[in-house]
């Protein structure tokens, strides 16, 4: 398994001024975008790298030299920055420098289109031999592959650290999991916010995204949202564990209780989330997620628990209570296929990924309409790992054949934004975050069966 961590650069005048940058090197690192590179070095420096690239660009060069002095300081890192043009940011030559209210009123339709379609923005450039057509998102989304089709064959088995800005790094993490351009703006990247990448082999093969967008290490317990933004923000928790996740035996449908470890998850999920307002909650019906729900509950008293049958797990039918070589036994062959092609296994007297669909996204978008209805601005949604990783392909615009793409850690949080109503694309804003378990940028829960 090749490891890449991608972090973005630390907070830039241009950002402080709401300036887009694009590919101007005008600015630079504030002091709180210094501090920030330096808790990100720290939050990494149990992790050793084999090589940590950056963009060429000072404030992303800036933020990766503070994170390189950081990790030498406390580990024997040999890696130097090598510095990686296929890492510069969104080239948007004609609108750099300018600020984005500037943009959003002297150039509305093109806004617009950046904003809804941002795979259709295109920009006219005069050049010596003429005009040239450029789109912005496109190009990046060519480079992102790039970057990934020189790099991954370089680093089998290793572990990388990047350096980046906003779009490509979200470009490098759509190429890898295959979200299209035109959901370039459903995929947040926070100034010195944490994402990783774990890929099998080159790009077109096996990978997993880790996690999404890690602040916690900056202060933040999650990405803020601008002020100005109206609508809905859901924290999709995956329940605590239990004991057969720690025995790896497929639960499914068998209503098994939270272990003592599980209820400890719970706990502390608890309180990293006790100072977020959160107006309602949402469980899956079945033990181990509703007492998920309870135990985060405790820190917001007044908040009304709901059971949506919708959310339940997936029916593994007669897996359910089995080790994989077990299963492997009287099934052969069957576990690969639900490894390599999930969409296409019917689970035996059980669902297949298709039925979980239907019914939790049913679940989901009436959670959303619910929130809007009633103006709440937060609320919790307790499940289990195979509904999770069936919404975040929802969420993504991706199809089934990506489910496995996600890791979903027990007591791990994920941040999913509606900005525009259930019309407009949510945001992911994070994903797995397991940083309230003390154990670093890392996942270190127990993988277990589903």
């Amino acid at each position: 398994m090749t490891r890449v961590i991608i972090v973005r650069h630390g907070q830039s005048g241009y950002n402080t001024e709401r300036r887009i940058q694009g590919r101007t090197d005008a600015s630079t690192l504030t002091e709180k975008g210094r501090n920030d590179a330096s808790k990100a070095g720290k939050a990494l420096s149990n992790i050793l790298f084999n090589a940590i690239y950056s963009s060429p660009l000072q404030r992303a060069k800036h933020t990766a030299d503070i994170i390189h002095s950081e990790l030498a300081s406390r580990t024997e890192q040999s890696a130097v920055v090598q510095a990686s043009d296929l890492l510069l940011e969104i080239d948007l030559p004609l609108w750099e420098g300018m600020l984005t209210a500037q943009v959003k009123q002297e150039l509305a339709e093109d806004y617009r289109t950046w904003h809804q379609r941002p795979h259709e923005l295109r920009m006219l450039l005069n050049e010596a031999e003429g005009t040239r057509e450029h789109f912005p998102v496109l190009a990046l989304y060519e480079q992102a592959r790039q970057f990934w089709q020189e790099i991954l064959s370089q680093h089998q088995g290793e572990t990388i650290l990047i350096v980046g800005h906003n779009g490509i790094n979200r470009a490098l993490i759509s190429t890898a999991l295959g979200i299209p351009p035109s959901r370039y703006h459903s995929v947040q990247q926070s100034n010195c916010g944490i994402s990783v990448l774990n890929f099998a082999g080159g790009l077109g093969e096996p990978v997993q995204l880790e996690s999404l967008n890690q602040t916690q290490h900056t202060g933040e317990t999650l990405p803020s949202l601008r002020p100005e933004h109206q609508g809905v923000r859901l924290l999709l928790v995956r329940h605590g564990e239990t004991e057969w996740n720690r025995q790896t035996r497929f639960q499914g449908q068998i209503d098994v209780p939270l272990n003592d470890n599980g209820r400890q998850q719970s706990q502390k999920a608890g309180e990293f989330l006790q100072k977020v307002a959160i107006a309602h909650a949402v469980s899956s019906p079945m033990l181990r997620p509703k007492e998920t729900a309870e135990i985060i509950l405790k820190q917001h008293p007044n908040v009304k628990l709901e059971l949506q049958d919708g959310l339940r797990e997936i029916s593994h039918g007669l897996w359910e209570g089995k080790l994989e070589t077990e299963i492997e036994q009287e099934f052969p062959g069957e576990l690969q296929r639900w490894r390599l092609v999930p969409a296409e296994v019917q689970m035996p007297e059980g669902e297949n990924l298709q039925q979980v669909w239907e019914r939790s996204v049913a679940a989901w978008e009436s959670i959303v309409q619910t929130a809007l209805t009633n103006q709440h601005k937060t609320v919790l949604v307790v499940a289990h790992d195979a509904t999770n990783k069936t919404l975040l392909c929802h969420i993504l615009g991706l199809s089934l054949e990506n489910f496995w793409n996600f890791r979903q850690g027990n007591g791990a949080v994920s941040v999913i934004d509606y900005l525009s109503g259930l019309d407009g694309l949510p945001v992911l804003q994070a994903m797995n975050i397991t940083a309230h378990f003390g154990g670093g940028v890392l996942d270190k829960t127990a993988a277990g069966a589903l």
